[in-house]
């Protein structure tokens, strides 16, 4: 009774490791795929690799996908007050509503 006791206690622990360092792993890759770079002074030029800015050469910065979505927003440029998380069509005119340029508070040299 006792070695079956032992052989089952050993077999339950060596499952449990198993299961967290494959819970760890894909955690770990979910990371990885959540993580972009973009450029400070061009956020609409997003990448899944460092580098530099195409526009101004500037090194892109880290930064995740859930946070540059929530930075995006769409403007109507005819009317005022009109705004969207997502690009389309004006409900008020029907033009298409423009991304809206944010100002940075770094002073950048092109």
């Amino acid at each position: 009774m006792k070695k079956l006791i032992i052989v089952l206690s050993v077999f339950l622990a060596a499952h449990t490791v198993g299961f967290a360092q494959a819970k760890t792993e894909t955690s770990k890759k979910e990371e990885i795929k959540k993580t972009i770079y973009t450029c400070s002074m061009h956020p609409e030029v997003v990448s899944d690799m460092e580098g530099k800015c195409p526009k101004c050469g500037m090194e892109l910065v880290k930064g995740s996908q859930a946070k540059m979505n929530k930075e995006k927003v769409y403007v109507c440029t005819m009317c005022k007050g009109v705004s969207s998380k997502t690009p389309g069509k004006c409900p008020k005119c029907g033009m298409e509503m423009t991304l809206k340029e944010e100002k940075s508070e770094h002073n950048h040299k092109h």
